[in-house]
Formats: C-alpha cells, structure tokens, sequence
C-alpha cells in the first residue's frame, strides 16, 4: 500500500484517506492505483459493511495530478503515437465505476476543497458528509479542459439541469449550496466526532446484505451510469493537448484571468 493512500480498519468500517497534502490530495498515479485495488479488494469482502473515503490535510482531493505529463499539455499528438494520457485518463474512469458500483455503503467524509476528479469521487458516494468549510467544485472548463471522466457521474447525481450548469460553467458549491442541490446530506461542524460517530452507528443500522441489494435494484431502476470511460479519456487528452488548455492552465498558474475569460459579450 502506497503512503500517500492509508488504510486503516475498525470493525466492519474501513477509512480510506487520500495522503499527499502537499497536492491537497490530488489523485496521483499511486493514489489511483491504491484505490482500484481496495476497491476491488472491498467487493470481495463480505465482512466489510462501509468504507468511508475522505482525505488528510484539511483537503479532501484536488482534482487529477497531471505529473509527469505537464510537458504534454499544449502539445499536439505526433503521427503514430499512441497517447500515454488515454490510459491515464482511463484509469480514473475505472476508479469511478468501481466505487459507484461497490456493494458496502460509500460514505465520503469532505473537509476543505473537493474539486475536479475529487467532486466526481463524491458523486460516486450514497451518503456525503461535509464540514462547513467544504468547497465542491468542478473548474475544469474555466482552465480549457473537458469534465470528461466525472461528467456522467455528475449528471446522473445532480440531474440534467443542474450538470450542465456546474459542468458548462465551472460552478462551485460552498458545503450549503451543495446541501441545498443533494451532492451533500450532512453538514458537520470541524472535528465534530460526536455527530460523525452518529452518523456512522445510524448508517450501521442498515443490513449489509440488504445494502447491497437495494444497491443493485437502484442501479437497475435508473440504469448504470453511461461508460464512457474510452470517449471521455479521448476528450479529456485531446483537450489538454490544444491550445486552450495551455493557455487556461498557464493563467491559472499566475492567478490570472484565462484569455477567454477577458472577451465581453457585445454592447448592453
């Protein structure tokens, strides 16, 4: 198990805590790789009756780690080659189907920023707990990206309407907003052990073997969530390849407005 993913076991609930709070959590390779295997790992375990995810530092994870591929980004895509950010982007889409469909109850517990990728794992949780300072947001097309991965999750979390205003803006959520629209269902006070411990004992009461079938039968009601796992990996490495990308990430860098953003809309 890597460092920067701890797993720590107490009876039948597991914690799984993003830890690398020099990136505020930001889902590195290591990171990606941890969590595919406890998620797999989880749906064999019949032991096991809720995982919660959540992250160390006062973050709770800051979107994809673009890494080792910073010196991709704006860089067109030679003839030939096949593009090392496809398998990359594929495998946060794995990651995201995995918890989606894991048969334990997923409870995210979110202080501080949960942006990007971090807002599409909260999507993938059937409860979310969030401390007042929470931020929820998905910035991706104000820095020149596409959304790719998370979209479908989002969508299927928030509705239609509500997607395509977070999505096609950029929206973010202070922990009250995102109450307001169902990404989040508790807000806790910072620390506040007594009412996380709560809400634990109140989720413990649920039968395992019951959760998982009420599970099932939910994704069979509204349908799994769409696979777009191969389009969206396209999207998002054609996306960090153009020249928006560049720009946008490179203002984001100097706190500066991206150039798109500076363009007015016409005489009132």
């Amino acid at each position: 198990m890597s460092s920067t993913l701890l797993i720590e076991r107490q009876g039948a609930v597991e914690t799984w805590t993003l830890n690398d709070p020099a990136t505020r959590n930001a889902l590195s390779d290591a990171i990606l790789d941890g969590l595919l295997s406890a998620c797999a790992r989880a749906a064999q375990d019949s032991a096991l009756r809720i995982v919660v995810l959540t992250g160390a530092g006062g973050a709770f994870c800051a979107g994809g780690s673009l890494g080792g591929f910073a010196s991709l980004i704006g860089q067109p895509l030679r003839d030939g080659q096949t593009d090392p950010l496809l398998a990359m982007n594929r495998s946060f889409g794995d990651l995201l189907h995995a918890l989606s469909t894991l048969p334990q109850l997923l409870v995210c517990r979110v202080d501080g920023a949960a942006m990007g990728g971090g807002f599409g794992l909260v999507c993938c949780a059937d409860h979310v707990v969030a401390t007042a300072r929470s931020v929820l947001g998905t910035p991706e097309v104000t820095l020149g990206l596409p959304p790719a991965q998370i979209a479908p999750f989002v969508w299927q979390r928030l509705g239609e309407s509500a997607a395509r205003q977070c999505l096609l803006q950029g929206l973010s959520y202070s922990a009250a907003q995102a109450l307001q629209v169902g990404l989040v269902h508790e807000v806790i006070e910072e620390g506040s052990d007594a009412a996380w411990q709560a809400t634990l004992q109140r989720l413990l009461r649920a039968a395992p073997g019951a959760v998982a079938s009420t599970k099932q039968l939910l994704r069979s009601l509204r349908g799994p969530v769409p696979d777009l796992r191969d389009t969206a990996a396209q999207a998002f490495a054609s996306g960090l390849r153009s020249a928006e990308a560049a720009q946008g990430l490179a203002a984001f860098a100097r706190k500066q407005p991206a150039p798109w953003a500076q363009a007015t809309g016409g005489q009132p």
